[in-house]
């Protein structure tokens, strides 16, 4: 039994995931901004901490609450993610995309550390599209102000998860194991922002789409028996080496000098 922290587990992925933990007799903190579906998670073994994870400040609220309540955190399973259409600029002046699939994932992993490495066997899941060669880090304008399209925002995001799991590894000092995963195309999220259209296109095309229950089997696998290397890379089912291109060492260092110059 161990505790295990949830971003972004109030549906899809997340909630399956928590589910399965609580029923494998684990106490589960649930993160996630819809108030409805995270208390209807309540139950036993899950709890749930209501958080808007694209605003900074309350990511942090969160932190220091979960480092108050949990003396060790066993696991920290990162999902929270949305897409938006249109350019949306948080109230700290952030596009909310890479506030939300990026930054807040980047303030959990490195602001758990105390927890996480007081437990046995610690290990971070990020859920991501690791193994995705498109696009990168936009360097002189990560919040998108030119050019900014749903898909730019997603991949910028996605590779700046990529470069997060290399730079946690360099500069944390952490005993947690950190993974990458990408589980491909799933039958999961909410599609209610997407045009209609885009919507429709989708379900279309979901019935190929995997099953969440299978999308997730791998999560519970790293959770019960963490990887031995400090950094492991998965799309779908294909171990990465460390040497793909998304996982550049270098632009990692870049990437984490540029996220702490954000967010102070």
């Amino acid at each position: 039994m161990g505790v295990v922290v949830v971003s972004g587990g109030t549906n899809g992925m997340g909630r399956a995931l928590a589910l399965g933990r609580a029923e494998r007799g684990d106490r589960v903190l649930v993160l996630g901004r819809n108030r409805e579906r995270g208390e209807a998670l309540g139950g036993s073994g899950i709890d749930f901490l209501p958080v808007d994870l694209s605003s900074m400040a309350e990511t942090r609220q969160a932190i220091a609450h979960i480092l108050t309540e949990f003396q060790v955190v066993d696991a920290l399973a990162l999902f929270a993610n949305a897409v938006a259409p249109r350019r949306i600029v948080t109230g700290e002046g952030l596009e909310r995309t890479f506030a939300l699939y990026y930054l807040s994932r980047y303030l959990l992993s490195f602001g758990l550390r105390p927890a996480l490495d007081r437990a046995t066997a610690p290990v971070i899941v990020n859920v991501a599209g690791v193994g995705v060669t498109k696009g990168g880090v936009r360097w002189t304008d990560p919040h998108l102000a030119s050019g900014y399209s749903m898909v730019t925002a997603q991949v910028q995001a996605g590779r700046a998860n990529d470069l997060l799991g290399v730079g946690f590894v360099q500069r944390s000092g952490s005993r947690a194991r950190y993974v990458l995963y990408h589980p491909g195309f799933t039958k999961s999220g909410d599609r209610s922002p997407l045009p209609l259209v885009l919507r429709g296109l989708l379900a279309a095309v979901s019935v190929t789409a995997k099953p969440i229950a299978d999308a997730v089997a791998p999560i519970h696998q790293f959770l019960d028996t963490p990887p031995a290397a400090p950094l492991t890379a998965i799309d779908r089912d294909r171990p990465l080496p460390l040497s793909f291109p998304t996982l550049d060492p270098q632009n990692a260092e870049r990437l984490m000098d540029l996220t702490e110059e954000l967010l102070t």
